[in-house]
């Protein structure tokens, strides 16, 4: 039973990696400061994207923290989209670490978000709204 526990302690600890779904590396060469007028806000274990520019968005990357990437079908002009952060991998298939009841560690927070909207032009950078934490 003992060994059991510890088993189960032991599992808890460990990353979440899935290698097929294992994404490529950061394109940092494509990187830029400059952000349109789209906001980021993390509601729990997801990203409430709200588009305000007259512009849709179409089969498109989202890159979170420089790190993590998921493809989106369509962001609208005007919408507002939800998406799961346990739906972001890295390049060696590791989960975002969005938190949760199970997890033992502290979830990451959200610092950066970028569009990439092919693979040879400028990222285009997000306003995210960091959350504060309660009190």
């Amino acid at each position: 039973m003992v060994f059991v526990l510890m088993a189960l302690a032991l599992g808890c600890e460990a990353l979440q990696y899935d290698l097929t779904k294992a994404t490529r590396p950061y394109p940092t060469d494509l990187h830029r400061a400059e952000a349109v007028d789209i906001q980021v806000f993390r509601e729990g274990n997801s990203l409430e994207i709200i588009n305000s520019t007259p512009h849709s968005y179409r089969d498109f990357d989202l890159w979170i923290n420089q790190r993590y990437v998921r493809h989106v079908e369509l962001m609208a002009a005007g919408e507002l989209i939800r998406l799961s952060l346990e739906e972001f991998y890295d390049e060696r298939g590791e989960v975002f670490n969005a938190g949760g009841l199970w997890r033992t560690q502290e979830p990451m927070p959200v610092r950066l978000i970028e569009i990439q909207l092919s693979k040879d032009r400028p990222l285009i950078g997000l306003i995210t709204i960091r959350a504060e934490p309660a009190e």
